[in-house]
């Protein structure tokens, strides 16, 4: 079973800066698509940031000029920098994955979440 552990969450000022990791493994013949998440209080779960196998990435709008989504591909890992934190992303973070186990088959995959709070 293809397992996602995220870490780097936790509470910081506005302003300030968090980088969260997550390492995909067991059983990962190949990744396309890596993706983070993220899910307030009340709300649904939002895209935050994806990056393609080819290395393209997209934003939300919310987010553009302040988060950056990598990836490395050796290590099966994508990371999200958040600077300039604002409250309003307060959220839990949820790392996603396009995973091939073999070769036809293909699914996406979520991480367990962690907790991003930034205080105002």
């Amino acid at each position: 079973q293809v397992q996602l552990v995220e870490s780097g969450g936790g509470l910081v000022q506005r302003g300030g800066s968090l980088k969260l990791s997550c390492a995909a493994s067991r059983n990962i013949f190949s990744i396309n698509a890596m993706a983070w998440y993220r899910q307030a209080p009340g709300k649904q779960r939002e895209l935050v940031a994806l990056i393609t196998g080819g290395g393209s990435t997209n934003y939300a709008d919310s987010v553009k000029g302040r988060f950056t989504i990598s990836r490395d591909i050796a290590k099966n890992t994508v990371y999200l920098q958040m600077n300039s934190l604002k409250p309003e992303d307060t959220a839990v973070y949820y790392c996603n994955a396009d995973v091939a186990t073999d070769w036809s088959s293909r699914r996406g995959y979520w991480g367990q979440g962690t907790q991003v709070t930034v205080s105002s």
